[in-house]
């Protein structure tokens, strides 16, 4: 190696002195990379305050850790240790206060609004640790409005708003429609059309005909299932594909009817009046010759006339028999119903070994479209479609490699990256290597 190092020239020898000490430092740069442990993620999502005070414990425990955003990274191998460790020191703070704020209440100086008040925010912080205990649910507020201020007010009906922030991915209907059905399960006399659930990232609000499209998708699939397990027992797994289509009404109509019955009627009342007037008229005689003798009509000296009046009226007040009621339809109602049924024929083998396919039969295709009526509900009058046609399927074969399995990686629980940073550092090994120990071309 003496000879060797004497026989090099100046230039060379610095090539060489520099070489050796970059091989060095890069090996020295790329085992500490190697060997230094990866970042898992410890909180993400915090707010200011309890973000602080889980820095502020991390420093005292002279621990390494990193902050990219809101999230807050810890060595991989104390991940689970500094979380228990937090933990029992009660971080991260919860920012929402459950059913310990009644802990605070004393029989003393508590009146019936304040308890009211402490307990309807003690019931809404326990439903927002509900909702975040979720992995995908970042932070969540429920605001729930009572009526118990106005007790004499008639058809009263609590409601609920309840904001969240997705972890990842827009809040779906699904999850959204889960939460409605959480909030009226915990709050008494609280239905879940009456709680409105609120992206705050997206800004979707799910609103009532939502409920009715989710019950049309439901129905939907219900249906379809279950012509489907009942098509199968005959054609067999696989041997049926159904489709089904459920219009729906979206509106909401109120009717007010009033039905009069003229054909039946009850007497009420009966007034009966009877009036009786009766005259009398006292008055002489006319001047005649009668009048002058002794015995004619001037002797009589009465003169008088009578007359009598009777009158009687009878009233009758009658009810008419009458009936009143109001209707109110909301949405859900099936509008029409389309059903397709796609099954696959009969296939026989020839004499020559061939497979041949055919079609079902007329009969047996008309049988299973009535199987097929009897169990969706189906109504021609609502205008309800069924199509049932038999043709063949296409055979999908699977192309190779397509078939899912775990890799070689995979069963071996090989680390990926700490492969790559290996694969680097004798990658630069063995390039400065051969820049330095190649032989002299001259």
């Amino acid at each position: 190696m003496l000879s060797v190092w004497n026989a090099l020239e100046l230039r060379r020898k610095i090539i060489v002195v520099a070489a050796t000490v970059g091989v060095f430092l890069a090996v020295i740069v790329l085992t500490r990379i190697a060997t230094t442990p990866g970042m898992s993620l410890l909180y993400a999502g915090l707010d200011g305050s309890s973000a602080g005070d889980v820095v502020a414990t991390l420093d005292q425990r002279g621990q390494r850790y990193e902050v990219r955003g809101d999230a807050i990274y810890v060595e991989s191998t104390l991940r689970d240790e500094t979380r228990m460790a937090l933990a029992a020191q009660g971080l991260p703070a919860s920012t929402s206060s459950g059913y310990e704020l009644l802990d605070g209440l004393t029989g003393f100086g508590t009146t019936a609004q304040m308890f009211d008040a402490a307990y309807w925010r003690a019931k809404e912080g326990e439903l927002a640790r509900t909702i975040t205990a979720s992995p995908h649910i970042r932070f969540a507020r429920v605001h729930i409005a009572q009526s118990g201020s106005q007790p004499f007010r008639r058809d009263q009906q609590a409601s609920a708003s309840v904001t969240v922030t997705p972890a990842g991915a827009a809040l779906s209907p699904v999850q959204a429609q889960a939460l409605r059905f959480l909030v009226a399960s915990a709050v008494a006399d609280l239905s879940a059309e009456n709680v409105a659930v609120i992206d705050a990232n997206g800004g979707l609000v799910i609103r009532d005909d939502t409920n009715a499209n989710n019950q049309s998708g439901d129905r939907a699939d219900t249906l379809r299932r279950n012509v489907e397990r009942m098509l199968e027992a005959r054609v067999g797994v696989g041997g049926a594909v159904v489709e089904v289509n459920v219009e729906t009404v979206t509106d909401r109509e109120t009717i007010i009817e009033r039905l009069v019955d003229p054909s039946s009627r009850t007497a009420v009342s009966l007034e009966t009046e009877e009036r009786n007037a009766t005259s009398t008229d006292s008055r002489g005689g006319g001047v005649s010759v009668a009048s002058n003798l002794p015995d004619g009509d001037a002797a009589d000296g009465t003169g008088r006339s009578e007359t009598r009046e009777v009158t009687s009226r009878e009233n009758t007040s009658w009810q008419v028999s009458q009936t009143s009621r109001e209707i109110e339809r909301g949405p859900g109602a099936i509008r029409r119903l389309s059903v397709a049924v796609l099954i696959d024929g009969v296939s026989t083998i020839d004499a020559n070994g061939v497979s041949q396919w055919a079609p079902r039969p007329a009969e047996e295709l008309e049988a299973l479209r009535e199987l097929v009526a009897s169990t969706v509900g189906y109504d021609e009058a609502r205008g309800d479609v069924i199509t049932l046609r038999s043709l063949p399927f296409e055979q999908l074969a699977l192309s190779e490699g397509s078939a899912a399995g775990l890799g070689l990686i995979e069963r071996l629980g090989l680390d990926v990256m700490g492969l790559i940073r290996l694969a680097a550092l004798a990658a630069v090994i063995l390039i400065l290597a051969l820049f330095v120990l190649r032989p002299d071309s001259k």
